[in-house]
């Protein structure tokens, strides 16, 4: 399914709007008298796909070799409602989401750095990977859930 870099973060920018979407939409439905579990329940549906798309950027940074400033707009457009779209859309257009997966060392000296040499181990291992990042998003969003929401109650 996720074949390409590209193809993975395309998914993951959809699905972060998605969920905006859900959230925006249960805070609409609280405001005019539904139950306020419904926004209980987006956020934290638009919680979990934003820590993903968190992690999915910070993984395709390392792994496309994206500058500080790349990497640092594509994990910040997740924090305004539907920008990661458009973010998703400029990386592609300017060509930092081509190519395959790295999964063999090149002649290219960053080919040996210790987190391309990590990157492509775990690439090898997708399972492993999907676990690891899907432990510490379980632990992220249980650390957020014991802080309570913003602006408290």
């Amino acid at each position: 399914m996720f074949t390409t870099p590209a193809r993975l973060f395309r998914v993951l920018a959809i699905a972060e709007a998605i969920t905006w979407t859900l959230l925006i939409s249960a805070l609409i439905l609280r405001a005019v008298g539904q139950p306020s579990v419904l926004v209980t329940i987006a956020g934290g549906i638009h919680g979990f796909v934003f820590l993903a798309y968190g992690a999915t950027a910070v993984l395709l940074a390392f792994h496309q070799r994206w500058h500080v400033g790349v990497a640092a707009a594509a994990i910040a457009s997740a924090i305004v409602p539907y920008a990661t779209v458009p973010v998703e859309i400029w990386l592609h257009r300017s060509g930092r989401l081509d190519g395959q997966w790295r999964l063999t060392e090149t002649d290219d000296p960053r080919d040996r750095t210790w987190y391309d040499r990590t990157v492509r181990w775990f690439l090898h291992h997708p399972w492993v990977l999907a676990v690891l990042i899907l432990v510490v998003i379980i632990a992220i969003f249980s650390i957020l859930l014991l802080i309570g929401p913003p602006g408290g109650r």
